[in-house]
Formats: C-alpha cells, structure tokens, sequence
C-alpha cells in the first residue's frame, strides 16, 4: 500500500516517527513537502516541490502519482490539511470536501459552521482591530478568549479579564499571527480563509481531548484524554492522563457533541482529533480537527484504550472502513506532559540515561535542540517536546513523569 503524507512546511522532524508508525503498519510511506531539507525523508521517497504554492505541490503529486499509484493521501499537520484534501481529490484518491477541510481548518468557518448547524460552541466574533475587539468583550462578558483562526498548539491563545489586558494581548497576537509557525508552515492558497483574530467566551469547565472518526454518517470515539493543565492567562498544551475520569452518561454527552460538529463541518468517513471543554456541566466544542491528534495522544489511546489514529488513518486514506467500536478503557494509567524550559537560545540538554533506559516511558520526544530559539508567552509558546509515562495508577505514573521532565537539563546561551 502506497501512501503520500502531506507536509507543506517541514516542521523540523516532528512527523517523522509518524511516518515510520505508519511504515510499522506495512506502508511505503511517501512525503511530499513544499519546502524540506533534502534530507527530510527517505531520498527516493521525498518529493519537494520548491514553493508553498498548493498549485505546484499538486503538479508535481500528479506527476508522481503517474510513477507510483499512489493509493492514499494523509497529512499529520494541521496547517497542511487544506492542501491535502485538494492533492486527493485532484488524484481521485479518498478525501473529506476541500470545504470540510476549510471549515476543519480555520477557526471562524468551524464556528459559523457550528452556529449554523447547533453544535454546541462557545460565542464567537471575528475582530478586525482592538476597538471591535473591546465591543465584543463587552458584548460576550468577561472572561474572554482571544484566539488566531489559523493557530494551533495554542499559539497566541489568551484568557482576558478586563480591557488593559486585552489591549495588551491583542497588539501582540495581532503581529504574532503572522509570523506563527502555523501559520508559516500553511500551503498558499485562497481556501484557507482569513489569518485574523476572534474573541470567544471562556468555557470555565475541564478539558477533554477525543480521538475519534466518522463513516457513513456514524461517530466512534475512540480515545478520551483528561487536560489536567492549571491555567494562566496564557494556555499550555502541556498535561495530560488517560483513561478519562469522566462517566457514561458524560461520555456520551461528549460523543454527541462531537458527532453535532462533525457533521456541521461536512466531516465523513474522516479521522477527527477534538477538543472538549465543559461549562455549567455540558460540553462544548473548542475545535474539531481533520487530523489525528498531537504530542503523544496516539501513543496514550493506544495504551488506555486499544485504539490507534494511525492505523485508523490510514484505513480512511484508502476508502476502508476502520474496525475499532467505541471507547473502552484498558485500565492502564498513562500520564504525559509537554518538556517546558525558559526563554532564550538552547545550549544544550542533557537527559539522564534512567529515563531513556525505563520501560515505562512511553513517549521522549524532542523538538528543539542545540541553537533553537525558544519562546515563552506572551511572544511566543515553543515547547521543547515531549515525555510521556505509565504506570499501575494515576498517581504512580504522573509522579514518574513529573520527576523525570524535571531532572532533564536544558543550558541557555549566556
């Protein structure tokens, strides 16, 4: 089975332990990127087509695909998720609707989507500028989040109390959105919508994050992962623990909600990452995403609850239908947590060989290395990767976890 992955800016090396996930499964695991290093992937399975233009990366994935037959297209990005719904429908290959990767892709589409249809979401209201923004505090009440409609990773995401912080937080968001990573990264096309700002309602609830797909019209969730983060004024995607502390009933409140937005954004037979907050006990969605899920959240569904995204990704990719059936914990503990250090330019880090050498850890993962530059909010919200641990119970994995982020080394540059 032959499989071109979507990666319209490289990202470093954050997706390749991906792509040899997916050659676990028996995938020849093609990648085609915008712009990469030449060394970016395997030689004779890379192509770069030397632009950002999503036009010339569907050039050359049709002059490829003439060579090789390829029978799917996947992308574990989310800023390259517009552009491969396009090269699979340009190839003839299985794909969710170029508007349903829009409106899975940029945050105001999702929420008129959402609006439109009654899935459950927070309010909404696109800002052009600081003055439309204080409106729409007023109007929405305070606390208030300002979002990017094209971020992730919770770039440039903000709670905001009153409207010094706001005038604060919106002179910086408004000039990072345009440099974000993201944002950087996103293949040029005139379907991705607006680059701007939206202030939304603060959901005071817990945070769920959902691996799950729909076919045919049919939601299955598949993973539920508790957000055990304590929050600043500033969001880290950085806590997590499975299986999920909620019950039945709320399980399938949440599955309803997910179901409700999946369908609002024209999603089917797709892969789907969400993300869940409650407020005054029902759920509602932050966003749903055409994509599987970060960090470690494949490894810790894999664990908790026997479902793996990528395997069902790749079942999707080529129009077969996944066999997995709704959520079901295995009983074991995971605990994972994204590796956070302060800002400046990286020396060097050093891991002890106990954590490297311990079973139990799951999941280490680094994304910044010697000469990275690393931002810390309000400029910027770099990570240095992540760590992830199980155990027998909550606590013995997230004791483990928490002890060992703490006794890797991180030296800046003086």
């Amino acid at each position: 089975m032959k499989i071109l992955a979507i990666e319209v800016g490289q990202f470093g090396d954050y997706y390749n332990s991906r792509y040899e996930q997916c050659e676990s499964y028996g995938v020849e695991l093609f990648l085609l990127s915008g712009i990469a290093d030449d060394d970016h992937w395997q030689k004779d399975k890379l192509f770069i087509a030397g632009s950002m233009q999503v036009e010339k990366l569907i050039g050359l994935a049709i002059e490829k695909h003439k060579t090789h037959h390829f029978d799917g297209v996947i992308t574990f990005a989310e800023n390259s998720v517009i552009a491969a719904a396009m090269i699979a429908t340009e190839l003839g290959l299985p794909s969710i609707s170029v508007d349903a990767a829009m409106k899975s892709r940029n945050k105001l589409f999702m929420r008129q989507a959402h609006e439109r249809d009654f899935a459950p979401h927070p309010a909404f209201s696109l800002v052009e500028n600081l003055e439309e923004a204080v409106i729409a505090a007023r109007n929405i009440g305070y606390p208030v989040i300002l979002k990017p409609t094209l971020g992730s990773a919770s770039q440039f995401v903000y709670k905001i109390s009153n409207s010094d912080d706001l005038a604060s937080a919106f002179r910086t968001a408004s000039t990072g959105i345009l440099t974000m990573s993201q944002f950087t990264n996103e293949g040029v096309t005139n379907d991705i919508g607006p680059n701007a700002l939206l202030i939304e309602s603060y959901l005071d609830g817990k945070e769920f994050l959902v691996e799950a797909f729909i076919w045919d019209g049919r939601t299955v969730i598949g993973s539920v992962v508790d957000r055990v983060t304590l929050e600043g004024d500033s969001f880290e995607d950085d806590v997590h623990h499975a299986p999920t502390s909620l019950k039945p009933e709320q399980l399938n409140d949440l599955a309803f909600a997910v179901h409700k937005g999946a369908l609002a954004q024209g999603l089917d037979r797709s892969i789907m990452h969400a993300e869940i907050r409650y407020h005054d006990g029902k759920p509602y969605i932050i966003e749903i995403a055409a994509r599987a899920g970060g960090g470690g959240l494949d490894f810790m569904a894999r664990i908790s609850s026997g479902y793996c995204p990528i395997k069902t990704m790749l079942d999707i990719s080529v129009g077969k239908k996944p066999t997995y059936s709704n959520y079901a914990s295995t009983g074991i503990d995971t605990f994972a947590l994204c590796l956070i250090c302060e800002a400046g330019r990286i020396a060097s880090i050093e891991i002890p060989e106990v954590i490297k050498k311990d079973p139990a850890v799951f999941m280490l993962k680094l994304i910044a290395g010697k000469g990275s530059v690393i931002k810390r909010p309000p400029l910027g919200n770099d990570i240095l990767g992540f760590i992830g641990v199980s155990g027998k119970s909550y606590e013995e994995s997230e004791v483990k976890a928490i002890s060992y982020s703490k006794k890797i080394n991180v030296r800046l540059e003086k």
